[in-house]
């Protein structure tokens, strides 16, 4: 009878999943915007391909996610269960916030995504092209509210390099930031700004209701099946991609880090990923490893001076 019930308790153990990991994932912002997206498309993913058996997904707040950072850093040490999403915007905002805690204090896993910037006004603005924007951008800087992101991320150096390149002193734009995607939207449809700009996904459903005018995308060429043209077209010699990225704790063993990595590539390559970037229009800029590591550091020393060009950065 004994033998018979450890049989059963060891066939069932057997039966049963091995997940990798219980992964808890910190979206460093509000609910709503492209890093909150990110860490619930990587949670429905990895449980639905079997990566890890329950994923948490936590949200913190602020200051362009470096108080999600230094929480995360601190909380974490060497625990292998714990990720974090971040990307260009969270670079901008280390620097512009002086932050303590940077990039180097944790674990980079992975590049995952890319997007292209996208300038929209209320569908009743008078503003009906990107020329009609910036020809009030050159009468009165201080006259065009641009909503966006954390102060010193992607939508806030788009908007300083859009300035620069329309013959505008950078300085003098009238940049109002917000700390999560919902938040900007709200300000962009209720006409609290002139003019908002995030990533394409997160105005697509508005712009197709036709809630929102879609005056430019940031990208080399058009989106597919997006009818803007690019800032370059629009006669603005800028190409901006924001890029977002998933991070593991510090103090992790190479082991660890070589399983979290595994599992990543595993996601990246699945079916039900491949899907969620097509849906959300987000780009696969996957690329792991050392190889990413290289990039990120390439990508902080370009972000540095392109912030002091702007006047963001002493």
């Amino acid at each position: 009878m004994k033998h018979t019930l450890l049989a059963t308790i060891f066939a069932a153990a057997i039966a049963l999943p091995a997940y990798a990991a219980d992964y808890t994932i910190m979206a460093p912002a509000a609910p709503g915007g492209g890093w909150d997206q990110t860490a619930r498309s990587l949670q429905t993913v990895m449980q639905k391909e079997g990566i890890s058996g329950n994923v948490q997904v936590q949200n913190v707040p602020g200051a362009g996610g470096t108080i999600g950072l230094a929480q995360f850093t601190g909380q974490n040490n060497g625990n292998a269960n714990a990720l974090i999403v971040g990307g260009y915007v969270m670079v901008g905002a280390i620097l512009t916030n002086q932050s303590p805690v940077t990039l180097k204090d944790v674990t980079p896993i992975a590049r995952l995504t890319g997007e292209y910037e996208a300038i929209v006004v209320p569908a009743a603005s008078d503003i009906k092209t990107m020329a009609d924007l910036v020809a009030k951008l050159k009468q009165d800087p201080g006259s065009v509210s641009w909503g966006g992101g954390s102060a010193g991320g992607t939508d806030h150096i788009a908007v300083g390099l859009i300035a620069k390149a329309a013959g505008v002193d950078p300085t003098k734009i009238n940049y109002v930031a917000f700390s999560g995607g919902g938040e900007a939207l709200a300000a962009i449809l209720g006409g609290q700004v002139t003019a908002g700009i995030s990533g394409y996904g997160e105005f697509e459903s508005q712009v197709k209701a036709g809630q929102l005018r879609l005056l430019a995308v940031s990208g080399e060429q058009r989106l597919d099946g997006v009818d803007a043209p690019t800032l370059k077209e629009s006669g603005l010699d800028v190409a901006v991609q924001n890029w977002r990225m998933v991070a593991a704790a510090p103090g992790l063993s190479a082991e660890q880090t070589a399983a979290i990595t595994a599992d990543f590539d595993k996601l990246s390559k699945s079916a039900s990923w491949q899907e969620i970037l097509k849906t959300k229009g987000w780009a696969d800029t996957y690329l792991a490893g050392d190889a990413f590591k290289a990039q990120l550091d390439k990508d902080v020393s370009a972000t540095e001076g392109i912030l002091k060009e702007i006047g963001l950065v002493q």
